[in-house]
């Protein structure tokens, strides 16, 4: 190789390592973002109907995205539904069960307990991609998402664990649909789909699946608040409405340019990142306790051990960073992936095997 050709190597690496930073950067801003604002709407101004407002999130996400969509021709959106229903039909369905069961979970449940149980997602997120994906993760990576986790749940556990046994069940339930519904994208992302028809094809999914349980606890009373607030809510719902569609579409890229376990090893350490920022910037130090201490240095840990495993899969392999080009492959429907030379046995039930990242 000349010294040219290297030059050229080491700036297509700089600017990969680039495009992945603006990347994470964006997705944890704009995961931010819609917390703050929803945490924000449903709090302090008083619009307390979550799955009112998770449905305009999906019913705008369709009607914005469809322009784009629709200039695909029809028959190749008929090839595609024919082909990977099942998977699209997982993914708008796991989404609309973790929402739907985390927030009537948040009835009966403290909101420490609930924390605590959702930050097991990195470590739920892996065993089920080991099903779904065929990626058997190292011993290191698995002690690695075990300390992560187990540093996160400290941080966040403010020592109150009250809650209805059936009301923790939902929210373990909710924890495994969320898992599920990235693994599956992870699946469909790395094969067949780009983000823009996913997001299209399962967000009326998820709608559908949400409507009964909006309808059931919310409708009377959202559309009274509808009518005494209407300017208002309208602009809430409007600018969270863009949002969540933006953020869902960057997180659909996350998990196709990364992995599914990786884009929830940074929500997690989000989570650290902004108890940290909320202890120096918003001056509640002294609700930063030595318990919590120790759970952000655990999670910083098992962050910096599961990046170091990463950044070394990537130079053992001289492979770029998780940014590569795919091959679509959407007429393939999901289950005819175990039909590829697999590059090991397929694990039970799953739908065939990949190398692990």
């Amino acid at each position: 190789m000349s010294l040219f050709e290297c030059g050229n190597v080491n700036n297509g690496s700089k600017g990969t390592t680039a495009s992945l930073v603006l990347l994470i950067a964006v997705y944890l801003t704009l995961n931010t973002s819609l917390n703050l604002l929803n945490k924000w709407a449903l709090g302090h101004y008083g619009l307390a109907y979550p799955l009112a407002l998770t449905c305009s999130h999906m019913s705008f996400s369709f009607l914005v995205l469809s322009p784009f969509a629709l200039r695909i021709p029809f028959e190749t959106h008929v090839r595609t539904l024919e082909k990977q229903w099942k998977g699209i039909l997982y993914i708008g369905s796991f989404m609309a069960l973790n929402i739907a069961l985390n927030n009537i979970s948040l009835l009966d449940i403290s909101l420490s307990l609930n924390q605590v149980i959702r930050s097991s997602i990195p470590v739920v997120t892996c065993l089920l991609a080991i099903v779904v994906e065929g990626k058997i993760p190292t011993h290191k990576e698995v002690t690695s998402l075990v300390i992560l986790t187990v540093g996160v749940m400290i941080a966040v556990w403010q020592g109150t664990i009250a809650g209805k046994p059936h009301a923790i069940l939902f929210c373990i339930i909710g924890t495994v649909c969320n898992g599920a519904m990235m693994t599956f994208s992870g699946k469909l992302l790395s094969e067949k789909l780009d983000v823009v028809r996913l997001t299209f094809y399962t967000a009326p999914v998820s709608l559908v699946c949400l409507a009964p349980f909006m309808a059931w606890r919310e409708l009377g009373d959202f559309q009274i608040y509808l009518a005494e607030n209407f300017n208002s809510v309208v602009g809430i719902l409007l600018v969270s409405s863009i949002n969540a569609v933006t953020y869902n579409l960057v997180h659909s890229l996350m998990i196709k340019k990364s992995s599914a376990v990786t884009t929830t090893v940074l929500g997690e350490i989000k989570i650290v990142g902004l108890l940290i920022l909320s202890a120096l910037i918003l001056d509640e130090g002294k609700e930063f306790t030595p318990k919590m201490m120790v759970g952000c240095g655990m999670a910083m840990l098992g962050f910096i051990m599961y990046s170091q495993i990463k950044i070394e899969k990537i130079r053992s392999t001289n492979a770029p960073l998780p940014f590569s080009s795919t091959v679509d492959q959407e007429t393939k429907p999901l289950a005819n992936a175990a039909n590829k030379a697999p590059t090991s046995p397929p694990p039970p039930g799953g739908f065939g095997t990949r190398p692990a990242l």
